[in-house]
C-alpha cells in the first residue's frame, strides 16, 4: 500500500489524537463541554477523518471551523454534530447554513437581518428551522466581533428579539493566552466575565454556552473553562508556544512525514548545487536528492543547511536552495545511504537505525528553523502531500477513514 505514496506522505496517528483529546478533557470540570478546532483541513491533519473519530466521544459537543465551506465539507462526510463557524460567513451561505444547521458567529447588524430574511423564507415554504448563533465578543484581538461596552449590550439586545434566532453562545479569543506572563488574558476574562453577567441581568436571559478558553488557556487557566472550551493545536499534539506549561497534560505528537532518495550522486570539489549556485562543495561530496519541495510545503527557508532530514537515523543537511519539487542534502557521513531510502522530514527514526542522539525532528524545531510557528507549518502542507491514518500502530485502507 505505502509503495504508491514513496515520492512524500504524512502519517497521521489517530491514536495520539485521540489521547490528546482525552487528557484535555480529564483536565476540564466535568460539567465543561469540548469544542474540537478542525478549520484549515484540522490544522493540515485532515478535518474530515478527525471529525469522523471524534463525533463518537460524548464529550465532544461539536466542531469548530474558520469558513462555511468547511463546514459544508463536515456535513457532506457525514458529521452530524453541531458545528460553529468562528469566522465571518458571508450572505451566499446563509441559506444552507440554515438547512444544514450550522451555526454562525454574528456581530454585525447586517448579518442579523439577513440571517432572520433567511428564516423567514424558509418558513414561507413550510421549513421550520432556525439559526442557532454565537456571539463574538472582541476582547482585545481587535479582529472581528462586537466590543463588550454598552454598543455590544444593545446588539445582544436586537439579536434576542431578532425573529428565526436563538443566542445560544457568547465567545472571546484570547490574544495573549500562550504567554508565561498571562496578566493581559486574565484581565480579558475578567472584561469578559463582567460584560456577560451584565448582559445576561439586564436582558434575564441565561446565554447557554459562554466559552473563551483556547488551547493555551485549557492548560494554564482552569478559572477560564466556563462553559465549554475549544480545543485546537493541542489535539494534533503540537503546543500553543514555548511559554505554556508542558508539565500539566501530556500531549502527544500526531503527524510524521516521510520521503525517499530518488537519486545519489557524487560531485567533486567546486561543484554548485542547487539554484543560484549559493552553494559549492568544498571537497569530493556525496549528495543525495530528496523528491520533495515547495510546492509540497515544505518551506524554502530550509535552504542553505538550515534544515536537514534523518536518514538512517542521522542527519542529513540541506544543501543549497530547496526547489519546487526537489532538495538536496549531503550524505557524504551515511555511507550505507542508497536510492530508495526513507527520508524522515518529520517524526523519529525507526529502532535499528542505529544508536544517534538526534533521532527526531519536531514540527517544533522544523518551525524555528523555517522561521515559522509549528501549526503554521503543518497548515502549509498542501493536498499535494497524502495524509495516510493509523490506528493501533496499522495504516488505515481509505475506506476504513
Amino acid at each position: 500500500m505505502l509503495d504508491e505514496f514513496s515520492r512524500v506522505y504524512a502519517k497521521i496517528d489517530l491514536d495520539a489524537i485521540s489521547q490528546n483529546v482525552e487528557n484535555m478533557y480529564n483536565s476540564l470540570p466535568r460539567n465543561t463541554r469540548m469544542l474540537a478546532v478542525v478549520k484549515t483541513d484540522g490544522y493540515g491533519y485532515g478535518a474530515v477523518p478527525i471529525a469522523r473519530m471524534l463525533q463518537n466521544d460524548a464529550y465532544i459537543w461539536g466542531f469548530a471551523t474558520a469558513t462555511a465551506e468547511e463546514a459544508f465539507e463536515l456535513r457532506e462526510a457525514g458529521v452530524s454534530k453541531p458545528i460553529l463557524v468562528l469566522g465571518y460567513t458571508f450572505p451566499y451561505a446563509y441559506e444552507r447554513m440554515l438547512r444544514e444547521n450550522i451555526r454562525p458567529a454574528v456581530f454585525r447588524y447586517d448579518m442579523l437581518n439577513h440571517l432572520s430574511e433567511r428564516v423567514k423564507k424558509r418558513r414561507a415554504q413550510g421549513g421550520n428551522e432556525i439559526f442557532h448563533v454565537h456571539i463574538a465578543v472582541d476582547c482585545g484581538m481587535s479582529r472581528i466581533g462586537i466590543r463588550p461596552d454598552a454598543n455590544g449590550e444593545n446588539f445582544i439586545k436586537t439579536a434576542l428579539k431578532t425573529e428565526g434566532i436563538e443566542v445560544e453562545g457568547i465567545f472571546t479569543h484570547f490574544a495573549r493566552a500562550d504567554e508565561a506572563d498571562l496578566s493581559d488574558a486574565h484581565n480579558r476574562l475578567k472584561e469578559f466575565g463582567n460584560f456577560v453577567t451584565q448582559v445576561e441581568a439586564d436582558n434575564d436571559y441565561k446565554i447557554p454556552i459562554v466559552h473563551c478558553s483556547n488551547s493555551a488557556s485549557i492548560i494554564d487557566m482552569p478559572e477560564a473553562h466556563m462553559d465549554m472550551v475549544r480545543c485546537g493545536v493541542t489535539m494534533y499534539g503540537m503546543w500553543p508556544s514555548e511559554e505554556v506549561s508542558r508539565d500539566k497534560i501530556c500531549i502527544k505528537p500526531a503527524l510524521s512525514l516521510y520521503s525517499h532518495i530518488s537519486f545519489i550522486k557524487d560531485i567533486p570539489e567546486n561543484t554548485p548545487v542547487s539554484y543560484g549556485g549559493t552553494f559549492v562543495s568544498d571537497r569530493r561530496m556525496r549528495i543525495a536528492t530528496i523528491p520533495v519541495g515547495y510546492g509540497d510545503g515544505y518551506p524554502r527557508s530550509l535552504s542553505g543547511g538550515r534544515g536537514y532530514v534523518l536518514i538512517h537515523g542521522q542527519k542529513a543537511r540541506i544543501l543549497g536552495r530547496v526547489c519546487m519539487d526537489q532538495f538536496m542534502v549531503d550524505v557524504s557521513s551515511i555511507p550505507n545511504a542508497k536510492e530508495g531510502d526513507e527520508v524522515i522530514l518529520i517524526g523519529r527514526a525507526e529502532s535499528g537505525y542505529g544508536d544517534n542522539e538526534v533521532a527526531k525532528i519536531t514540527v517544533e524545531e522544523l518551525g524555528e528553523l523555517s522561521g515559522r510557528f509549528n501549526y503554521e507549518f503543518t497548515c502549509n502542507l498542501n493536498h499535494r502531500v497524502p495524509r495516510l491514518y493509523a490506528k493501533e500502530g496499522k495504516i488505515l485502507k481509505p475506506y476504513e477513514v
